[in-house]
């Protein structure tokens, strides 16, 4: 063979090798399953059970379409009961039986207007009949709460109570009007009088209004902040909690565990009332970020939550001898409690003997010791016991299902889930799918940091590729090896399956500021605009990923939405040494704007705090921010202005050093209401990282 051949013939040879590597690259780089198929998973909302009988229904959602279904005894055959078959962004809200349990109670609607309808449409509440399928338009309101008799509806309508009969035996009317915010309303177990709270700037008061007196009364009226108030069982007492009074300027009581509170309990009638409890820290966060948390329990027991041994906790109280006992206790927390119809037994779910997770407990509210329900991989959640006390309804996950009703025999353990999920959402790529590992690593500081690493089926030993950091918002979240209780997380945990069959390396970070880790991580020093020390913890992941033999070291991107936005930003503008691109979902990028806009921004950032809290925002370093970032934003974000994104693109947009992509979606929100926007911004996110970390554009 002549020369000119030898190397035409090498030539050829090396082409053939080349267009080979590309086509296995370009091949490993093509998904499984679509996004829109990941994205069809089912999410569980509202589970709720019946007064009467052994009834369960809930809310479902599949790719934006709404539905209400039922599940009775003895079977548990589930059936829809109503469906709204349009991606509107309206929800379906409040979900609750009559008393009777013959029938549904609900809202349709809300007060946002993602599609920019020329005529938005208004919250209504709906009575559905469970055996005739009827359903009827009650009146336009929102918060409705059907009275104990079942005669009676309580709502609110610009911001006040209203009633209707249910019978028609009368008209909507306003129920009363109080100086100050009125909320928390809670009917007498007679329906002759209705408890509410009344919020009035730095303090707050009880009160209880009188049907047929047309009166209202307060409850030992101070000058501190009474929350959580809950009827005894014969209606003549009420307990509630009281917190200091308010100051001019303080950090948000949801920030803190020091808080001191007690618990109070006064006759109706005479308006005497004694302290029961007092503890001189564990309140703030423990009394607002649960859904319930004061009950009043079987045999004069109040159930409540405590931090003041640095994790969240139950207790309960006796009302007659102010005996206290932990219902449960160690390195663990509680997030959910339902009490048994009896009130003798509370039911929680918590992440006791598994820190990443949460499982069912129950214990005795007279004391003893707490015994797990359920347990395994996956995660449960909304515990609800029937009416006769012998099923218990929950929601449950695991990595490659989503939540899903089931239903418990507590007699003989047995669990039965109550949908099929290829019956609901027949695309739903379950089997192909990867259980995320769940791994520790270690900031700078010693800080043990937890997280789930997410690897592409099929990954081989020798092979490398680009790697994505997720981080979650709030801060007070935190992330499971499994798809998640929350809408918006568990969209996220889809697009993180997603990201993985596209065969990316993503690290989902549980970053100090979450929950789930006790009181002491979630209020890290110098956290967010105290000095964002969490920071340090998105540098541990990227140093995790850099030791991990698949991952290309130089192809690290960042991805999150709202305090995710934020730390995504602030990777970006701080260590586009370390970070090759970012997906910014509606994130904080100055915190010291926030502060002067939101009366301190929900975290205490006054005059004193400005400087500190600009030197933690991304803005403070966007001159050295040099990666392509992708900006994603609803401009009717109530959660974060739009502005913090306006404000950061023009920045960037001036200096010039940064490729800047965004994507708005109109009258949207924080949370984007249409399912729509969640695939159009995934799709858009995807596109970016194919780009900019491999370095081509993927077909979608």
């Amino acid at each position: 063979m002549k020369k000119g051949q030898r190397y035409f013939t090498r030539f050829i040879v090396l082409i053939i090798f080349c267009f080979s590597v590309l086509a296995d690259y370009a091949k490993a780089g093509q998904p499984s399953f679509t996004l829109e198929a990941v994205m069809s998973a089912p999410h569980t909302s509202q589970l709720t059970v019946s007064p009467r009988g052994v009834k369960a229904a809930w809310v479902l959602q599949v790719s934006g379409k709404k539905s209400i279904w039922l599940a009775e005894a003895p079977g548990f055959s589930a059936r829809m009961l109503v469906s709204y078959d349009q991606d509107d962004g309206q929800s379906i809200s409040d979900l609750q039986f009559t008393p009777d349990g013959e029938a549904l109670v609900y809202v349709y609607g809300s007060s946002f207007n993602p599609t920019s309808c020329p005529r938005p449409p208004d919250q209504t509440i709906k009575l559905l009949e469970l055996k005739s399928g009827k359903e009827t338009e009650l009146v336009k309101g929102a918060s409705p709460l059907v009275s104990p008799d079942g005669r009676k509806l309580l709502y609110v309508r610009g911001g006040e109570p209203w009633v209707i009969a249910l019978d028609g035996s009368f008209s909507a009317r306003r129920l009363f009007q109080a100086r100050g915010r009125s909320g928390s309303f809670k009917w007498s177990p007679d329906s002759r009088k209705v408890l509410f709270v009344s919020g009035r700037e730095a303090h707050s008061f009880i009160g209880v209004y009188d049907l047929e007196k047309d009166s209202i009364s307060w409850i030992l009226p101070d000058v501190y902040r009474d929350i959580s108030p809950v009827w005894s069982p014969d209606g003549r007492r009420v307990a509630f909690l009281r917190l200091p009074p308010g100051k001019e300027k303080e950090k948000p009581l949801s920030r803190r565990s020091d808080v001191p509170f007690s618990i109070w309990v006064a006759e109706v009638e005479s308006g005497r009332g004694k302290k029961i409890l007092q503890l001189e820290k564990g309140g703030g966060f423990a009394q607002t970020y649960a859904a319930n948390p004061l009950v009043w329990a079987e045999g004069d027991w109040l159930v409540f939550y405590s931090e003041h041994t640095g994790w969240m906790h139950l207790y309960s109280v006796s009302v007659e001898t102010g005996r206290v006992l932990a219902l449960s206790s160690g390195k663990f927390e509680v997030e959910q409690m339902q009490l048994s119809p009896d009130g003798k037994t509370v039911f929680f779910n918590s992440n006791s003997g598994d820190i990443n997770r949460r499982h069912i407990w129950k214990v005795p509210v007279s004391g003893g010791r707490a015994e797990p329900v359920t347990g395994g991989k996956g995660v449960e959640w909304s515990p609800a016991v029937s009416a006769d006390g012998q099923v218990l309804f929950f929601v449950q996950s695991t990595a490659k299902r989503p939540g899903l009703p089931a239903a418990m025999d507590l007699r003989k353990r047995e669990v039965q889930t109550l949908i099929k999920i290829e019956s609901v959402a027949p695309d739903f790529p379950a089997g192909k799918l990867v259980e995320p590992d769940q791994v520790i690593f270690e900031a700078r500081d010693g800080l043990l940091v937890h997280g789930q690493l997410f690897l592409p089926a099929g990954l081989k030993p020798e092979t490398k590729v680009p790697a994505v950091i997720f981080m979650h918002g709030g801060p007070i979240r935190q992330m499971y090896p499994a798809w998640h209780q929350s809408p918006y997380y568990h969209n996220c945990y889809a697009f993180n399956q997603y990201l993985a069959a596209c065969g990316y390396i993503v690290l989902s970070v549980n970053f100090r500021c979450g929950i789930g880790y006790g009181a002491a991580f979630r209020e890290a020093p110098g956290q967010g605009p105290e000095g964002a020390s969490e920071y340090q913890d998105i540098l541990a992941a990227a140093e995790y990923l850099k030791g991990h033999p698949n991952v290309d070291g130089i192809k690290i991107g960042l991805w999150g939405g709202s305090y995710g936005g934020y730390l995504t930003a602030l990777g970006l503008a701080r260590n586009s040494d370390i970070f090759a691109a970012g997906v910014d979902f509606h994130g904080v990028h100055d915190w010291a704007m926030r502060g002067r806009r939101r009366d301190g921004g929900g975290w205490g950032i006054y005059e004193e705090q400005q400087k500190l809290a600009y030197e933690s925002s991304p803005v403070a370093d966007v001159a050295r921010w040099t990666s392509p970032v992708l900006f994603v934003h609803g401009d009717d974000d109530r959660n974060v202005e739009f502005i913090q994104t306006t404000d950061l693109v023009a920045r960037l947009l001036e200096i010039g050093k940064a490729p800047v992509e965004t994507l708005v979606f109109p009258d949207d929100v924080h949370s984007f209401l249409l399912h729509g926007n969640w695939v159009r911004a995934f799709k858009a996110a995807r596109d970016f990282f194919d780009r900019h970390l491999k370095g081509a554009r993927a077909s979608l």
